[in-house]
């Protein structure tokens, strides 16, 4: 039985965890998700799939985030209503995720009746609460286009690190949350006009009131990793300022305050504010209204979130700042796994320069195990990451195919061939045997104590040691020659490597679930992999039990990266105008 703790409580044993919430960040809708987008989703998939694996209660939520600039930038690009746009791509990321085999429990948008309810009640409460007030504030103005430009709508350099391309509202190169009139060398991205200087009226939230606590909460949470820590205490350090609660855009929720027209909310407080209403709406929809309350109210409540570098500052701050400023007593975020950037060929992601792959096109080309595999197994967690065709290739051909796939392929054929489709009985497992089961178990017991700390990409680097190490023990055994003279030797070699692959089958599902189900129905088990326990990893395939007929898991790539580009933009050409 697995003894990982946690805190004060067993993972697979009788005591329980409490609640857990595991959350990414709300993917913008202007565009399908990009690759360095599904780093994150695939992050929290995999450690929601294995808490409830282990038998937590486990809610696992995120959404399309549908307001602000970026989704009304696009929208006039594309002659269309920001509705219009945000229906149309949410539908499809929908079908996608599914494609992609992610087990969200609610993937909603802000555009939901109960988010857009709970964000203007939740605002008015500390607005209440005396935490927002009214400024009249300097914003760039185009008069061409007749609007004002916050966030996305206006570009220039960065004040700090000189990026050329830094937006309104954050500059993608050094990480700085930034206002519009601190660019330098600003410019409208509708019409590429300098700007001039207008006043507005704006509401504000008094993040600076919480300094002390945020300080308190970031030092003494010991889960934190070091990144969103360092940062996080380095910009309250700098001196925490009073963060815009609305925007001059229409496309949006309109702000709920007294004595405002024509102002929205800014999407970067609504949408962190959205974990807490995908709670509250799926237990809405499951006619229970009020167990929310149990994910984010109870102590014993984990609240996981998986996002990239760039939004540590919102996640660290800004939703933990807000949930204090309600006065009510929320659990505060227990872990903010912040990775690095999956780069292509060491340039950001870019739809318009085609520099990338985005989801719907990674699937036209191969199935969704590869890309989960590969994703997780380069995951930047602690530097950026470039993609490549040629680390995609060697990574599903050799880690994928040659040996988790090989191993278990030899050893179910074997069964299929030499034992008439059944597990053999062996008559006595020597010391070497023994020694590769109290192997594996370790490799099952270590795998789960790294997906708890978030090193996924660890965590899946063993579940192909696992198959490695069963792949050297058939070799040293040579089942296939020592039939031919002693079949107790050989009946005992595979019994042990049935063993490994059953094991195989329940430490691979998170990461690589439709291969794992596949695999658990050719061993013939009960059920649904992704219902088992993950002890179950550890409990041996009964001696007589049969099996179907092997099939191989992955098929190897006989390509080069050339031939692979050529591939992708074919795949271009016939998914073109479909988004």
């Amino acid at each position: 039985m697995l003894i990982r703790t946690f805190g004060q409580r067993k993972i697979g044993g009788a005591v329980k965890l409490g609640k857990i919430l595991v959350a990414c960040g709300w993917p913008y809708v202007n565009h399908l998700p990009h690759l360095g987008t599904l780093v994150q989703v695939l992050s929290a998939d995999v450690v929601a799939r294995y808490y409830r694996s282990v038998g937590e209660d486990v809610i696992m939520v995120s959404g399309s985030d549908e307001h602000g600039t970026p989704i009304e930038v696009e929208a006039l690009r594309q002659g269309i209503p920001p509705k219009q746009l945000t229906d149309r791509n949410h539908s499809k990321i929908l079908e996608l995720f599914k494609d992609w085999g992610f087990s969200f429990d609610n993937y909603t948008r802000t555009e939901n009746p109960v988010h857009r309810e709970f964000v203007q009640n939740y605002l008015t409460k500390i607005y209440n609460n005396s935490y927002i007030f009214t400024q009249e504030t300097e914003m760039p103005y185009c008069e061409k286009c007749r609007r004002f430009l916050p966030d996305r709508f206006v570009e220039g350099r960065c004040p700090y690190c000189d990026y050329e391309e830094a937006r309104g509202d954050q500059c993608d190169s050094c990480g700085r949350l930034l206002e519009p009139t601190l660019l330098n060398e600003s410019y409208c991205v509708i019409c590429k006009n300098t700007p001039v200087i207008k006043k507005t009226k704006h509401w504000y939230f008094d993040l600076q009131k919480f300094s002390e606590k945020l300080s308190n909460y970031i030092i003494s949470n010991k889960q934190l990793p070091n990144n969103a820590r360092n940062f996080s205490l380095n910009f309250i350090k700098e001196g925490l300022k009073p963060r815009a609660v609305t925007r001059d855009v229409k496309w949006g929720i309109p702000a709920p305050f007294p004595d405002i027209e024509d102002k929205t909310v800014y999407v970067w407080i609504e949408a962190v504010l959205g974990y807490v209403s995908a709670t509250v709406e799926y237990f809405k929809n499951h006619e229970n209204p009020e167990k929310w309350k149990e994910y984010w109210f109870n102590k014993n409540t984990k609240t996981l979130f998986f996002i990239g570098k760039d939004n540590i500052p919102f996640h660290t701050i800004i939703l933990p700042a807000l949930l204090l400023a309600s006065h009510e007593d929320y659990v505060l975020p227990w872990n903010v796994s912040a990775t690095e950037f999956l780069q292509f060929r060491g340039e950001a992601f870019s739809k318009s320069r085609k520099i990338g792959i985005w989801i719907d096109e990674a699937l036209e080309l191969f199935p969704a195990d590869c890309w989960r595999y590969f994703i997780m197994a380069i995951r930047p967690e602690t530097k950026d990451t470039n993609f490549s065709w040629e680390l995609f290739i060697e990574k599903v051909n050799s880690d994928l195919n040659d040996t988790f796939g090989n191993f278990i392929h030899r050893t179910l054929t074997f069964i299929n061939t030499q034992f008439n489709n059944r597990v053999p009985k062996p008559i006595h497992l020597d010391k070497d045997d023994e020694q590769i089961l109290k192997t594996i178990k370790e490799k099952v017991e270590t795998i789960a104590n790294e997906i708890e700390d978030c090193k996924l990409q660890a965590a899946i680097n063993n579940v192909i040691n696992m198959s490695r190490n069963g792949n050297r023990y058939l070799n040293e055994n040579a089942p296939w020659k020592v039939i031919k003279k002693n079949i107790n030797r050989a009946a005992k070699t595979i019994y042990v490597a049935a063993q490994i692959v059953k094991a195989l089958a329940i430490a691979s599902s998170p990461f690589i679930p439709f291969a794992a189900e596949k695999l658990w129905k050719t061993l013939n088990m009960p059920g649904n992999v992704h219902e088992q326990r993950w002890e179950e990893a550890l409990k041996p395939l009964p001696v007589d039990h049969k099996i179907l007929e092997a099939k191989p898991l992955f098929q190897k790539i006989e390509a080069e990266g050339k031939e692979l580009n050529e591939m992708l933009e074919k795949v271009r050409e016939n998914l073109a105008g479909t988004i």
